[in-house]
């Protein structure tokens, strides 16, 4: 914890060694809670109010009552990044059920722990997005639905654990997840899109995915440069037919897939992304800086923070 620049634990902002977490968090021992990783520029949190609902829903889908309301969790923000100090930073909220004696019954937490950490971004490395990125399909599923809600951010993570382990394994850099019924999902901390048929293909909801917050700002560049869109259910032979195919995630933006590795062979696909993919990378910093300008001009807070 000692190079996390900003830690804000519960009510305050706290030191390194003061961040401590009970060993009987029902967040270590059982994984019950929700999270949210958010992207800062230029001192600006991009897609602030978006991520803060998400966390809301999340919370909602588990029946867990945030112990902030969405006022308190940026003024939490804002404190925490003062106290990081960097003006392009990693910010992270975790909300666990809270302290309690050993057992699944939610009750037995009377108060949820609330943390925010934040620290200097950390640039993915060049190569993803000059030369691309390897995805390799894994055996691994993506949970189901109606076993564990994708639209819940969970703290349990050992599905896509599991699956980055096969992707590392396979020699790739991220896994692709398949759902129940076989058809495309997500990545392990991404979303997938590719290009088929002069169209931009990404998995439906009914597929499973969780809705990426930076799948919905690419999905919103394509509409408005009237270029068609499909969301739907793909097959691995689909994505394994596209011309070009890249993911996107709130820290890494949008990145190129240069390969794809399935269980019977390898698709290589543009180096460094094809000609869409290009124009979704400029397009999408584009949107992110313009976002960062409106924001500030709107007023004095270098966070955007409006009553």
């Amino acid at each position: 914890m000692e190079d996390i620049a900003g830690i804000y634990l519960n009510d305050r902002v706290v030191a390194a060694s003061e961040a401590r977490v009970s060993v009987l968090d029902h967040g270590f021992l059982y994984g019950d809670g929700v999270y949210e990783t958010m992207r800062v520029y230029s001192g600006v949190v991009f897609m602030m109010e978006e991520h803060i609902s998400r966390l809301r829903n999340s919370a909602s889908l588990i029946e867990l009552k945030l112990p902030k309301s969405p006022r308190q969790i940026k003024l939490a923000i804002f404190e925490t990044l003062e106290a990081c100090g960097h003006k392009d930073a990693y910010l992270r909220i975790t909300v666990s059920r809270g302290e309690g004696p050993i057992g699944l019954d939610p009750e037995l937490c009377s108060r949820p722990t609330f943390l925010v950490f934040a620290d200097k971004l950390k640039p993915s490395p060049r190569d993803y997005y000059e030369k691309g990125m390897a995805l390799a399909l894994v055996n691994t599923r993506r949970n189901l639905r109606e076993a564990l809600d994708p639209q819940i951010k969970s703290l349990n993570f050992l599905n896509n654990i599991m699956a980055k382990i096969e992707a590392k394994k396979a020699g790739a850099h991220e896994a692709l997840m398949l759902n129940h019924a076989g058809h495309l999902a997500e990545g392990t901390t991404s979303n997938i899109f590719f290009v088929a048929g002069g169209a931009l293909c990404t998995p439906s909801d009914a597929c499973g995915i969780l809705r990426g917050i930076t799948r919905d700002v690419v999905l919103s560049i394509a509409r408005r440069l009237d270029m068609k869109v499909v969301e739907g259910e793909f097959k691995e032979e689909d994505i394994f037919g596209a011309s070009e195919a890249f993911i996107t995630s709130t820290i890494m933006e949008v990145v190129p897939v240069a390969r794809l590795i399935g269980r019977t062979g390898a698709r290589d696909f543009f180096h460094g992304g094809g000609d869409v993919t290009k124009m979704f990378m400029a397009e999408y910093r584009k949107e992110a800086a313009s976002y960062v300008e409106n924001t500030r001009a709107a007023g004095p807070s270098i966070w955007g923070f409006t009553e």
